[in-house]
């Protein structure tokens, strides 16, 4: 309970860049990703949709049904980049102690900074109002003294809040706190939970850890642990990545071979540019297909050398492809990640696919 830890949200990000760049569109419903009348889901939306109900991964065309008067705006991955590049270094401003989450996200351990400036909620003023100062965003802090806590404390008071969970309150704090906003507690372990009439902290406090791990088996130690405000995760400044990844929906459901190739290519350049950025490499590659009817089906394979390349990764392809249905049922969505992920150096330029070598592929597909 010495530590100072806090987690830092950006309030609706995607959405925020976008209305402080355009301001004609700040105030106003701005929906991030997909398309009104087509397909696509939603990649973020301002606090504007969200009172219509609106949220990230809903369907945009229901999200248009909500919101009628959403203004739908195209992604810009790389604008967001830069704003979280330029939040990153307010961070490192302040401690080197930095676990990114997300490009919109992150734990930040400031014990020694707090020594200096009095408190770590006197830290996260000072970090929130230079990211203001910076990219002109406004962020969400919380701050306790574990992860666990300072990431429920960071969604208490959005947008543009600090909620503070001290040691003191924390017992009390927990056993009011509903299982369903309990990080590590999905739809699937909510419903498991209320069977079981756990509804709040106070009711996963009263079990045991013994039954816990009956019921819940590895994480049951985890539940048992954070209903006492116990967590011993240190903030890892350099985390592993566990994998990488990219999909696309179509506007229209494929069946086109061609089509459906051109966008793996696609994919498989955004991908090989990640890991040159990273420099890693990978042995497993996935192939995710999720076919007109919503069934969704996964491919992979494990290399034996490690997977660098946009052409390494389009060899690999035609295999996984022949052992689905795409190009023979319509689809409405395809990507691929790669995973067993492997920091290394990289030397010399990657080599690029020829058209020879692309229709040779899309022959064995």
């Amino acid at each position: 309970m010495n530590r100072k830890i806090i987690h830092v949200d950006m309030d609706a990000f995607f959405a925020s860049v976008e209305q402080r760049d355009n301001p004609e569109l700040q105030g106003k419903p701005v929906i991030v990703g997909g398309k009104p009348d087509g397909r696509g889901v939603v990649a973020a939306c301002s606090y504007e949709a969200r009172k219509f109900g609106v949220h990230s991964a809903m369907p945009s065309v229901k999200a248009a049904k909500l919101c009628k008067d959403a203004i739908f705006v195209p992604p810009r991955f790389e604008a967001y980049r830069q704003a979280s590049d330029l939040i990153n270094g307010v961070f490192k401003s302040f401690t080197s102690k930095i676990e990114p989450l997300s490009l919109d996200e992150a734990y930040l351990d400031v014990t020694e900074c707090a020594l200096k400036l009095g408190s770590a909620t006197a830290v996260a003023h000072e970090i929130k109002t230079k990211i203001k100062e910076t990219v002109n965003l406004t962020a969400s802090a919380g701050v306790s003294y574990n992860k666990f806590l300072a990431k429920i404390a960071s969604d208490m008071d959005k947008p543009d809040g600090i909620y503070v969970i001290r040691p003191e309150n924390a017992q009390r704090f927990i056993e009011k706190l509903e299982v369903r906003k309990f990080f590590g507690v999905g739809k699937v372990t909510e419903k498991k939970m209320h069977g079981l009439s756990i509804y709040t902290g106070a009711d996963l406090k009263a079990l045991n850890r013994l039954a816990l791990q009956v019921h819940f088996g590895k994480s049951g130690d985890y539940y048992y642990n954070i209903a006492r405000g116990l967590d011993e995760r240190p903030v890892h400044a350099h985390r592993i990545r566990k994998s990488i990844g990219c999909e696309a929906t179509f506007e229209e459901n494929v069946i086109d071979k061609k089509e459906i190739w051109n966008k793996l290519i696609s994919l498989a350049e955004r991908i090989e540019s990640v890991l040159e950025k990273k420099q890693m490499g990978a042995r497993t590659i996935t192939l995710k297909v999720k076919y007109a009817d919503f069934k969704l089906i996964t491919r992979s394979n494990t290399a034996y050398q490690l997977l660098e390349t946009r052409s390494q990764l389009l060899d690999l392809l035609p295999d996984l492809l022949r052992k689905t249905q795409a190009g023979e049922r319509p689809i409405r969505l395809i990507g691929i990640s790669v995973s067993n992920l492997q920091v290394m150096k990289v030397e010399g330029d990657h080599c690029k696919v020829s058209e020879e070598a692309i229709n040779t592929q899309l022959g064995l597909f």
